[in-house]
């Protein structure tokens, strides 16, 4: 009977972990979790990239189902005081858009009469649009006093333009080659490059909302120079001490999306994705697009459809996609990452 109750209590003891054993299956454990971890991030960015894809298409077919609604595509923003869309200055494209996203009662918020800062505009300018923004994108310090935040911009073209500058010794720059600009309402026909290869959509992030800090990947420099060619504004952006705080250009990026303005909802082909933007005040400006995404940024071109579009593609090709009437042939398998 003794040697019974020993074997059982010695086989007891052997069913059992020992410390060295139960810290080397914590072990394993905690390396499958490291492995697992990484696989289940890129899982959610991917699927955050698809969110903000979808929301990018989301736009774009807006804006067709708008040219097929008034037979031309709406203006980054209006100058004109006589216009049968309405005299608003000042107020962007995307507010445009919002009858045709299924967002009639912020539609009906604002008032085309008056500009987008006006307080009859405030309601809408404080207002948020789900389909205006990247989950990709935290918008962590956008003041909430700033109004609805916006992640989606319309392209302008490979001009350095902003506003048009009759002001001595500036000599004037082209009209700018993209899809949406001050008072532009071009018909899909224009588009002479085909819609499929002309970008009308790309993401940007907000901003860091500080002059005091220096965020080069989402602040807007100011080199102090005058370019008249894409090739200028690109060597003299490039050229620009980011460390310097007093070439601080602008650092509210991406909100309100009421306002049409080049940091807020215009965006430009001149520099690569994911590179510096400046501006050359008066009247020239490099917005870049720009995202969370690794190495690339989602755009959507004028026929609805959406590309990944590398970091590294030759900027040959990126100007290409961002002219409409520039004669350019593009393959599209030279776009993606």
């Amino acid at each position: 009977m003794q040697k019974n109750t020993s074997l059982s209590a010695r086989a007891g003891r052997l069913a059992g972990f020992t410390l060295v054993e139960l810290l080397v299956v914590i072990a394993i454990i905690g390396v499958l979790v490291g492995l697992l971890l990484p696989a289940v991030q890129s899982a959610r960015e991917a699927a955050r990239r698809m969110s903000c894809s979808n929301n990018m298409r989301q736009i774009a077919l807006a804006a067709l189902n708008y040219e097929s609604a008034y037979k031309r595509l709406p203006a980054s923003r209006v100058s004109r005081t006589a216009d049968r869309l309405g005299p608003a200055s000042g107020i962007s494209v995307h507010a445009r858009l919002l009858p045709f996203m299924e967002a009639t009662t912020t539609y009906s918020m604002i008032n085309f009469g008056v500009d987008w800062n006006d307080p009859l505009n405030d309601a809408a300018r404080l207002t948020s649009v789900a389909t205006f923004r990247c989950p990709s994108d935290p918008i962590s310090n956008i003041p909430s006093t700033a109004g609805g935040a916006n992640n989606y911009y319309v392209n302008s073209g490979t001009i350095p333009l902003w506003n048009r500058t009759t002001a001595a010794p500036l000599p004037q720059v082209p009209d700018c080659n993209g899809v949406f600009f001050r008072d532009s309402f071009l018909k899909l026909a224009s588009i002479t490059d085909g819609l499929s290869t002309t970008a009308a959509i790309s993401e940007r992030l907000a901003g860091d909302f500080s002059q005091t800090i220096s965020t080069p990947k989402t602040d807007t420099f100011q080199p102090g120079t005058n370019p008249m060619t894409a090739d200028e504004a690109l060597r003299d952006c490039l050229a620009v001490n980011v460390t310097d705080l007093s070439k601080q250009g602008f650092s509210d990026i991406g909100a309100p999306w009421i306002r049409g303005y080049h940091s807020t909802t215009e965006y430009y082909h001149i520099n690569n994705p994911n590179g510096r933007s400046c501006m050359f005040p008066p009247g020239r400006i490099m917005t870049t697009a720009n995202s969370q995404h690794a190495n690339l940024v989602n755009m959507a071109l004028c026929d609805g459809s959406t590309q990944n579009v590398s970091s590294t593609i030759d900027l040959v090709i990126y100007r290409a996609l961002g002219t409409r009437n520039g004669g350019e042939v593009v393959n599209l398998s030279e776009v993606a990452p």
